[in-house]
């Protein structure tokens, strides 16, 4: 058996799983020790030693975390779980476990999970965007998860939304510190609030679809706008990373217009589709859900 075991640090979760292979072996979820680094340290060594004493083999071990380790500090930085910052959760855990431990950013996880063996599986580039209480993303390449030189390839959320127009001002405040980010858009908040800015009414996103799929005009008009953003950010990336599959996770990939009415409307904006070209990138939902997660930490790990 070639043990893989992933664990997904959430902020109110720890969630492990262990892979022979595509094969589930074991699984287990506890809680997060919030705001406590040690506790958060003995937990995910905990889940680790009980994944392996169900499969009865001992494993390579992947993280996936949100935020994600420095390059030149190897410290944790850009986490909303603020414990984890500055803290050298690499090593720290390495040492913990008596192993090599990598660690990735959640979405990078995320994208690596549909990219070997999920909706992305057998393509060459794979842009994977959660879409839920935030906006992330993460590239894989050839099997292999891009990080980049400052570890924030994929932050497809924290870019400008492009070509934008009348309809999306004023920009609304970001709490990276900037204005128009696509995250304030395009996720599950973003998208309430953009029908409140509109209507002075607050809606839950799950009743926002309902109210346009039962004809209301001004939840129509909302979602008619979340449509036109979201195929303008992603023609942004296919301009730039031309990737061969974009796979949608998170609450929001579940509105099954998207697979529709996006890839038919970014072709205004990628080059290529202006030189009279057709788009081949594809759109996709995730296969493997809520479970991505997890799964593709344990794909930081080559199988066998």
């Amino acid at each position: 058996m070639n043990l893989r075991i992933g664990i997904d640090l959430g902020g109110t979760k720890i969630e492990g799983i262990a892979l022979d292979g595509s094969r589930e072996v074991a699984r287990l979820r506890v809680p997060t020790p919030r705001d406590d680094y040690q506790a958060t340290l003995d937990a995910i060594a905990s889940v680790t030693e009980a994944l392996e004493a169900r499969a009865g083999v001992r494993g390579f071990v992947g993280v996936g975390i949100p935020g994600t380790l420095s390059p030149l500090t190897g410290l944790v930085k850009n986490a909303n779980s603020t414990w984890l910052i500055g803290r050298p959760l690499g090593s720290d855990l390495s040492a913990r476990l008596d192993r090599e431990v990598r660690i990735a950013n959640d979405a990078n996880c995320f994208a690596m999970s549909e990219a070997a063996d999920g909706a992305g599986a057998g393509a060459d580039v794979v842009f994977g965007v959660i879409l839920g209480t935030g906006t992330g993303a993460g590239v894989v390449v050839r099997g292999s998860v891009l990080t980049g030189a400052n570890a924030i390839a994929g932050e497809w959320g924290h870019n400008a939304l492009p070509w934008a127009d009348a309809d999306d001002e004023p920009a609304p405040g970001c709490y990276c510190g900037k204005r128009g980010c696509i995250e304030t858009y395009l996720s599950g908040p973003g998208l309430s609030s953009d029908h409140e800015r509109r209507t002075g009414r607050r809606c839950a996103v799950p009743d926002l679809l309902a109210h346009a799929s039962g004809g209301d005009v001004a939840a129509q008009a909302t979602l008619d706008r979340y449509v036109s953003r979201a195929a303008r950010g992603l023609a942004a990336i296919i301009n730039v990373l031309d990737p061969d599959v974009v796979v949608l996770g998170g609450g929001l990939s579940n509105i099954d217009t998207l697979y529709t009415r996006i890839p038919p409307l970014w072709g205004r904006w990628v080059f290529a589709a202006g030189q009279g070209e057709a788009v081949r990138t594809r759109l996709v939902r995730a296969r493997h859900g809520d479970s991505s997660g997890v799964r593709g930490a344990a794909w930081l790990w080559p199988g066998s």
